[in-house]
């Protein structure tokens, strides 16, 4: 099987990449050739996506059983895929997002026919809005698209809210004595997935006609609360979780670029039925807990110091964080106090 990946060596994508080359397919990745992410095994077609003559160019008459596009996210986006690549492949791969589900959730678990609605974050709607295309296509004509929504997945980044993505600022915070900002209680539930169990559902539907038209999430069965995944993050650095817990509005209020992500996404409870996924790839199953998962990542991080970077608008941001809370606290005390003597 022939399949192209554009994008192909980041955090989801790497491991679908490795285990395509593993099972003996024939792997081509569509990029700018920007990230030190090599994959062994995989060709390279150097290209920026969004200068189709470049891709044209670098794909010269290749064709494919699958594409995989891993970095689109606005429907301009799918409609110049589906230009470019409608008589190249069998099988179109749009990589969506768990975000796209209606939030806030009326049913506690998800599945794939819960609505797509998310009237908190654009990064959401914009993907709600690429599937849209896709169908349409898919109706009107025969479009061959399959849509893969990931929740939080993870390997070389850290699933957590607050604290940093791709670098190593919140190890190296908590590691000093540093405490972790987790929105809310840090009791509603939550899923996530590393991007190696991601991959064998994904490699799964690849080349799969009976896949054509449907979506599908791949997500962990693992529950974890946000306190447990702070915590576990904490245990594997080698020091005890300081945890400081901030409502979500107000991290919203003091931070409009948190809004969407925590309002449109991780303040609610997120659990997935993997049942169709399970169906249509016999034999998934995520393999990996995340007290394995974050080891894992750390070792990724201390395996290079050039990954090892630290953002000290991150550490500034939640230090603003916790003296904001903490002196509205005290406002709030003061004046309940004062209530209370009158």
């Amino acid at each position: 099987m022939r399949v192209l990946f554009v994008g192909g060596n980041g955090n989801i994508s790497a491991a679908c990449s490795r285990l395509c080359v593993e099972r003996g397919m024939e792997v081509f990745l569509l990029n700018r050739g920007q990230r030190d992410m090599p994959i062994p095994g995989a060709r390279n077609l150097v290209a920026d996506i969004n200068k189709p003559d470049q891709v044209r160019s670098a794909l010269g008459d290749l064709t494919f059983d699958a594409v995989a596009n891993f970095i689109a996210f606005v429907a301009p986006d799918v409609v110049r895929d589906m230009e470019l690549f409608g008589g190249r492949t069998r099988q179109y791969v749009f990589i969506s997002s768990a975000s796209a589900y209606q939030k806030p959730l009326v049913h506690p678990v998800v599945t794939e026919s819960t609505p797509l609605k998310n009237p908190f974050w654009q990064y959401s709607r914009d993907k709600i809005a690429c599937e849209d295309a896709l169908v349409a296509a898919y109706r009107e004509r025969d479009f061959p698209m399959v849509i893969v929504r990931p929740s939080l997945t993870y390997d070389t980044v850290w699933p957590v809210a607050i604290g940093g993505w791709d670098d190593f600022t919140l190890v190296d915070r908590i590691r000093r004595g540093g405490e972790m900002v987790v929105h809310g209680d840090g009791t509603s539930l939550w899923t996530v997935t590393h991007s190696e169990d991601f991959a064998v559902g994904f490699v799964g539907l690849l080349g799969n006609t009976n896949a054509t038209g449907h979506a599908f999430h791949i997500t962990s069965d693992e529950v974890l609360t946000w306190n447990q995944i702070y915590t576990t993050i904490a245990e594997a650095a080698g020091v005890e979780p300081k945890l400081v817990h901030i409502p979500s509005e107000f991290l919203a209020d003091l931070n409009e670029r948190e809004r969407g992500s925590l309002l449109g996404d991780k303040a609610h409870s997120g659990l997935f039925d993997n049942t169709k996924i399970k169906q249509f790839v016999p034999g998934y199953v995520a393999r990996i807990p995340f007290h394995a998962g974050v080891r894992k990542t750390l070792a990724w991080f201390e395996g290079d110091r050039k990954r090892q970077r630290i953002v000290d608008e991150t550490n500034q941001t939640m230090d603003r964080y916790i003296a904001a809370w903490r002196h509205a606290r005290s406002k709030h005390e003061r004046r309940a106090g004062g209530r209370r003597s009158s």
